[in-house]
């Protein structure tokens, strides 16, 4: 089934990863500054991987970003790896370096997910962090908070979170976090929000840059069936946005291009 919604989503390109980042920190930024300005409190689900963190270090030396009330922030993550609390695996452990640890920013706004040696296994970890979200619902009918933005990586082989192709946890419709077992990419066991969830975010930025992304940014940007490819079935209700670099962006139509 391809992505009805892929005419909508838009394309930003940077010469280059630290360019990408910067880019991406200061339009989080100034999204934030309209939301909290506003009296709202901000839902942020992040991501891992080496574009993420660079967009989290950018935002901490993002000069506004000290003048930020972040009480009203609160930050979630898409998917975990299962592994101990202290391992550098944990996506948590490395937005924490990159940014939270350095932000004046209540403890309870830091919506981990459970780690391997919290004393229960993967399914009960999937069930905790589902409830967690379930704690912020955005409706009866929507029992989790409905993200502001949704920070996505996308791997060579088009994943995003932990919804690798052709898997059934790309096509759940019916649970809001899943256990994953046998990742296809180290390590083996996850947690993941769904597709649906990821989705009612109002908006998805997928941040990827490398030469070896080109095609799954291609494929995404094609319509490609997200089954086969996850990222295909990335959308945001408000905004859909790959920010790349140009090395990622050999595949991109130029009518996607979000001129500068």
């Amino acid at each position: 089934m391809a992505d009805e919604g892929w005419v909508e989503k838009r394309v930003v390109i940077r010469p280059d990863p630290e360019a990408l980042a910067a880019e991406v920190a200061a339009r989080f930024v100034g999204r934030l500054v309209r939301r909290l300005s506003a009296g709202k409190t901000a839902h942020v689900s992040l991501t891992g991987g080496g574009m993420g963190s660079a967009v989290l270090r950018a935002v901490a030396d993002h000069p506004v970003g000290a003048e930020l009330n972040w009480s009203r922030v609160h930050f979630w993550w898409s998917d975990e790896r299962f592994v101990p609390r202290a391992s550098d695996d944990r996506n948590e452990r490395q937005a924490r370096a990159a940014l939270l640890d350095r932000l004046d920013l209540p403890p309870e706004n830091i919506h981990a997910g459970p780690a391997s040696d919290d004393g229960f296994g993967l399914d009960e970890a999937a069930r905790r962090y589902a409830a967690e979200l379930a704690r912020f619902p955005a409706s009866a009918e929507q029992p989790w908070p409905t993200f502001d933005v949704s920070f996505l990586g996308v791997g060579p082989d088009g994943h995003i979170a932990s919804l690798f192709p052709d898997r059934p946890e790309i096509q759940d419709t019916a649970n809001i976090v899943l256990p994953v077992r046998e990742s296809p990419k180290p390590p083996p066991e996850r947690i993941t929000m769904t597709r649906k969830v990821i989705n009612s975010s109002k908006r998805v930025w997928l941040v990827l840059a490398g030469a070896d992304k080109a095609s799954a940014l291609g494929l995404a940007l094609a319509g490609a069936a997200y089954d086969s490819v996850p990222a295909a079935g990335a959308k945001g209700t408000h905004r859909t946005v790959f920010f790349v670099d140009t090395a990622a962006a050999s595949h991109v139509p130029a009518e996607l291009i979000e001129p500068q």
